[in-house]
C-alpha cells in the first residue's frame, strides 16, 4: 500500500507539463489563428479576415484620389480644347472667291458698328469691301487701362483681316481713308494715307449697298489750346501719348533742385469730361498712383493731384442718382477732386483756365490736361450731308429712318454708329446692336433681291397672262406663285434698341452698374460689381485671343505691377 502511494506521488509531477501544454495550445488557437492546429485536435478553427482599417481613413484616401484624377483629366481636356480652338482660329479653312453675279457691299469704318456688322454678316450674299484708315478694331472701353499700363495695347485690338478671314466668302480689306461719297452715282473715293505709298494712292469704286460707319472725331468746341496741348482719349495713339507725357511729368518733378511749386504743378492732372471715359481714366490713374507710383516714387506720390472737370451738374448723367452719389463719395475717399458746373475756357502750356459755377475765372496750374468731353461729325460726314440738303438738316449727324437707311437716298445707303443723329446715346452698345441688326436686314435684302431677279427671269420666259394648259408653262407659273409667296414672307422689321445696362470703373477695385431689371433698374456698386465689370468686358471681347491676353495682363499686373517705363 505504501509502495502504491509512493508511485502515485512520483507520477503527479509528470502530469503538470501535459496540462500546461494543453493550455498553451488553447491560447494559441485563440490569439494566433494562423498557426496550424495540432494534429491530435479533432476540431478546426476557421480562418478569419484581418481587422478592418480605422474608420474614415480609406474613404478620405479614395476621395482625394478621385479629386486628383478629376483635376488631371480636367486640366488635360481643358488644355487640349484650348489648343485646338486657338489653332483652328489661326488656320481657317478655304473661302469662296468673289462672285461677279453678287452685289457689292462697301463698308466704311472698322469701329463698333462696322465690326459687329461684319461678325454677323453672311458674306455669301455679297462681295464685301471694307475701307478704313485702321486695319483693326479697337475695344475702346478698356482704353483708359492701356493709358496707365494695366493692359498691353495689343490686347484690346482685333485685326480686321482676322475677322474677314473666318468668313465664308473672301472679303477685301483696304487700309485707306474715304475722301468722297457720291450717293447719286453710288461711288466711294478713297486714298492711301500711309507713309509708304505705291504708284496708285487714290481710286474710286462703285457699290450696290453702302454702310456708312466712319464714327466721329473729338469735339473741342473751338476752345483755344485744346487741340494743340490737351491729350485725347479716343484712339490707341492717344493712350500711348498720355502714358509718355504723364511719366515725363513725374520724372521732371523728380529732377534734383526742382522748385516745390513747380513740382505741384507738374503733378496736377486735369481730366475734362465727367462721362464714363473721364471717370474711368481718373479711377485708373488713382490705382496707378496707389499700386505703383507710391513704391517707385515715394517722395512724389503724395503730391500727385487728380481733378475731374464737368460742365454739367453731375458726373455720369446716364446713371442713377444713387450711383452718382456713390461715385462722388468714392472719389472723395480717393482724394480725386470733382468740379461740376465748371467750364474750360482755355488750355495753356502750363495751366488750364476754368469758369467756375459762380462765373468767376480761375487759372489752375497743371502738368497735363486730358480731354474726354464729347464727339462731333467728321468732315466726310459734313460733306455727305451737304449733298443731301433737303433731308440732312440735323447738326448732330446723319438722319436715318427706322431701318437705318440714310434719308434722301434711294435706300442703298445705310448709316450706323456715332456718325448718325438718333434718339439713342452715341455709345458702343448702340452701334454694336445697329451693326448686328443691319447684318440681318442685309441678309433679307439679299434674299429679296434673289427672288425678285428670279421672278423677272421667269416673266421673260412666261408672261403673267400665259395659258396654263402646257405642262412646262404650268410648272413655270407654279414657280412664280411660290416666289411671290416667299417675297410676301420677307419682312424688313425696324430697328429697336435694347438697353443692356451701363457699367463704369471708378477705381479702388470698385465699379458701378445700372442694369435693367423687371420693370425698373437694378443699381449696384462695389467690389462685387467690379468683378462683374471685368467678366462683362471679357465676354464682350470678340475673340478668344483678346480674352486670353486681357485676362493675362490683369494677372501680370496683380503679380508684378504696371510697366512704368516705355
Amino acid at each position: 500500500m505504501q509502495a502504491i502511494r509512493s508511485r502515485a506521488i512520483l507520477a503527479r509531477p509528470r502530469a503538470v507539463p501535459l496540462v500546461r501544454s494543453q493550455i498553451a495550445r488553447n491560447v494559441a488557437r485563440r490569439f494566433y489563428v494562423t498557426e496550424p492546429v495540432a494534429a491530435q485536435s479533432t476540431t478546426t478553427v476557421p480562418p478569419t479576415t484581418p481587422p478592418p482599417p480605422p474608420p474614415g481613413k480609406s474613404k478620405r484616401r479614395s476621395f482625394f484620389e478621385f479629386i486628383g484624377r478629376a483635376t488631371v483629366i480636367t486640366l488635360v481636356v481643358g488644355a487640349g480644347g484650348f489648343y485646338y480652338v486657338t489653332q483652328r482660329e489661326r488656320t481657317p479653312g478655304p473661302q469662296l472667291p468673289f462672285d461677279p453675279e453678287k452685289k457689292t457691299l462697301v463698308i466704311l469704318g472698322s469701329g463698333w458698328g462696322a465690326t459687329s456688322l461684319l461678325n454677323t454678316l453672311d458674306t455669301t450674299d455679297y462681295n464685301v469691301v471694307i475701307i478704313s484708315p485702321k486695319n483693326f478694331f479697337l475695344f475702346t472701353p478698356l482704353l483708359p487701362s492701356v493709358a496707365v499700363g494695366t493692359l498691353n495695347p495689343h490686347s484690346i485690338i482685333q485685326p480686321t483681316r482676322y475677322v474677314t478671314r473666318h468668313k465664308a466668302r473672301q472679303v477685301s480689306v483696304v487700309e485707306a481713308e474715304a475722301t468722297d461719297v457720291d450717293p447719286i452715282n453710288k461711288t466711294v473715293t478713297f486714298k492711301d494715307t500711309s507713309e509708304i505709298k505705291g504708284l496708285v494712292s487714290s481710286t474710286t469704286i462703285s457699290y450696290d449697298y453702302l454702310v456708312y460707319a466712319v464714327g466721329a472725331e473729338v469735339q473741342t468746341f473751338n476752345i483755344p489750346g485744346v487741340r494743340e496741348r490737351a491729350c485725347f482719349m479716343k484712339e490707341l495713339a492717344d493712350a500711348e501719348r498720355f502714358k509718355s507725357e504723364f511719366l515725363d511729368c513725374v520724372e521732371t518733378a523728380a529732377f534734383p533742385g526742382q522748385d516745390p511749386k513747380e513740382i505741384d504743378r507738374l503733378l496736377h492732372i486735369v481730366v475734362v469730361g465727367g462721362g464714363p471715359t473721364g471717370v474711368e481714366l481718373s479711377g485708373e490713374l488713382h490705382d496707378f498712383l496707389e499700386d505703383d507710383l507710391k513704391s517707385w516714387y515715394p517722395e512724389l506720390a503724395g503730391r500727385i493731384r487728380i481733378t475731374l472737370v464737368e460742365a454739367l451738374p453731375s458726373v455720369l448723367p446716364m446713371f442713377s442718382k444713387q450711383l452718382i452719389e456713390y461715385t462722388e463719395s468714392t472719389f472723395k475717399e480717393s482724394k480725386i477732386e470733382i468740379l461740376t458746373k465748371t467750364m474750360v475756357k482755355e488750355v495753356k502750356e502750363q495751366s488750364v483756365v476754368l469758369q467756375m459755377p459762380d462765373k468767376s475765372i480761375q487759372e489752375v496750374p497743371c502738368g497735363l490736361v486730358i480731354w474726354a468731353a464729347g464727339n462731333k461729325g467728321r468732315k466726310l460726314t459734313q460733306d455727305l450731308m451737304a449733298k443731301l440738303p433737303n433731308d440732312q438738316t440735323n447738326r448732330r449727324g446723319i438722319t436715318v429712318d427706322d431701318h437705318l437707311r440714310v434719308k434722301g437716298t434711294d435706300g442703298s445707303m445705310f448709316a450706323i454708329g456715332d456718325c448718325t443723329a438718333t434718339s439713342y446715346a452715341p455709345t458702343a452698345q448702340v452701334a454694336s446692336q445697329q451693326g448686328a441688326y443691319l447684318a440681318r436686314m442685309l441678309h433679307q435684302l439679299a434674299k429679296q433681291d434673289t427672288l425678285t431677279q428670279r421672278l423677272a427671269q421667269l416673266e421673260k420666259v412666261v408672261p403673267e397672262d400665259a395659258s396654263a394648259q402646257d405642262p412646262e408653262t404650268k410648272k413655270v407659273l407654279d414657280e412664280k406663285q411660290d416666289i411671290k409667296r416667299q417675297l410676301a414672307k420677307v419682312k424688313l422689321r425696324p430697328f429697336h434698341y435694347s438697353h443692356q445696362g451701363s457699367l463704369a470703373y471708378i477705381g479702388s477695385e470698385k465699379a458701378i452698374a445700372d442694369l435693367p431689371f423687371s420693370h425698373g433698374n437694378f443699381a449696384t456698386g462695389g467690389v462685387a460689381t467690379y468683378l462683374f465689370w471685368r467678366s462683362a468686358y471679357l465676354s464682350t471681347l470678340f475673340s478668344l485671343r483678346n480674352r486670353t491676353l486681357v485676362a493675362t495682363d490683369w494677372l501680370k499686373v496683380k503679380l508684378f505691377g504696371r510697366l512704368l517705363f516705355e
